[in-house]
């Protein structure tokens, strides 16, 4: 029979764990940051993404530091990166690995490809076939690889940062909205301030590089620290709001044609536990909500063609959402 004892003592051992999470947090962003200067938030969205053990799809112009981010990440946590060029001839078997006749050993042998690695980079995934899109696609959800009916399970953690150029779309093939809702988050870089800037050119003069990052925890230790954000509490009054702002996406008919599926609401509540979890909080908020949402949403909603012409992005929408849908006053049960 349990009693209160018990029940403080598993309260106390929360604490802690989410206390230690918010440090090894904390330890990646700075880390991240010696690299990528002037992208706070991004960092710390990309971090969040991590931890949470979704993937990140970075969407910005040429030379913005998005395939820095990934590899700042994979390098402060000692994981294994494999980074793929996504290129029209790219063919499923280049990412998934293929069997192979092995005549010294008279059998088949699966050699496999870039795709297995804690993280795994695909660099401009829209210029790839939309075949083999799917290939690295079909890792995301499943989190193995199929060859000849043989099932190979990728290690964990597993995370892709895909990276897309919205300029110069000629020979690219943009993901459809059923395989962008795969992404736990989609960011975009942003130009770095003028100071920013001068930073960034101060660290190239001394040598400050991704390949210069000493890792500040181990792959393994990512699993287990994500496993501590699942005692964040999310009270039913927030769990509420949460699934109150995915369905407003599919209540404006004149602009999305397409909401958010369940999925986004899943996404929306580990990513707002581990924001609780990194800010030391046993406890969410509709501020860890708030500050989510365009990340987590606004790929997942398909505008309509009006709304386009008139030059509508999601993010405008997530935001009109945020702003019209009332937060929880009191979240009853923290």
């Amino acid at each position: 029979m349990t009693g209160r004892g018990d029940d403080r003592g598993d309260l106390r051992g929360d604490q802690l764990g989410v206390a230690a999470f918010s440090t090894a947090f904390h330890d990646v962003v700075a880390n991240v940051e010696k690299v990528i200067r002037g992208k706070r938030e991004v960092v710390e969205l990309a971090t969040i993404c991590l931890f949470a053990e979704g993937h990140l799809l970075v969407e910005d112009v040429p030379g913005l530091g998005k395939t820095s981010l990934a590899r700042s990440l994979a390098a402060s946590v000692n994981a294994g990166c494999h980074r793929i060029q996504f290129t029209p001839d790219l063919l499923p078997a280049d990412i998934t690995g293929t069997v192979v006749y092995d005549q010294r050993a008279n059998e088949f042998d699966f050699r496999a490809g870039p795709v297995f690695a804690n993280l795994v980079i695909g660099d401009e995934i829209n210029r790839a076939s939309p075949k083999t899109q799917s290939a690295l696609l079909e890792v995301m959800e499943e989190s193995r690889v199929t060859v000849d009916g043989t099932s190979y399970s990728v290690p964990r953690p597993f995370m892709v940062v895909a990276t897309q150029n919205p300029i110069d779309m000629d020979g690219t093939y943009s993901l459809p909205e059923a395989q962008l809702d795969r992404f736990l988050m989609r960011l975009r870089m942003g130009y770095p301030s003028v100071d920013a800037e001068l930073e960034i050119l101060e660290g190239r003069q001394v040598g400050r590089r991704v390949e210069d990052l000493r890792p500040v925890m181990r792959a393994e230790d990512v699993v287990a620290r994500s496993a501590q954000t699942l005692a964040v509490h999310v009270a039913p009054a927030l769990r509420r709001y949460l699934v109150d702002l995915v369905a407003a996406t599919r209540a404006v008919p004149d602009i999305v044609r397409l909401g958010a599926s369940p999925r986004g609401s899943i996404a929306m509540l580990r990513a707002v536990q581990v924001r609780a979890a990194a800010q030391g909080r046993l406890f969410a908020t509709p501020d860890d909500a708030k500050a989510v949402a365009g990340p987590v949403l606004s790929h997942r909603l398909a505008l309509s063609p009006e709304a386009e012409l008139r030059r509508v992005i999601a993010e405008d929408v997530i935001d009109e959402i945020l702003q019209s849908v009332p937060s929880p006053r009191r979240l009853i049960g923290i």
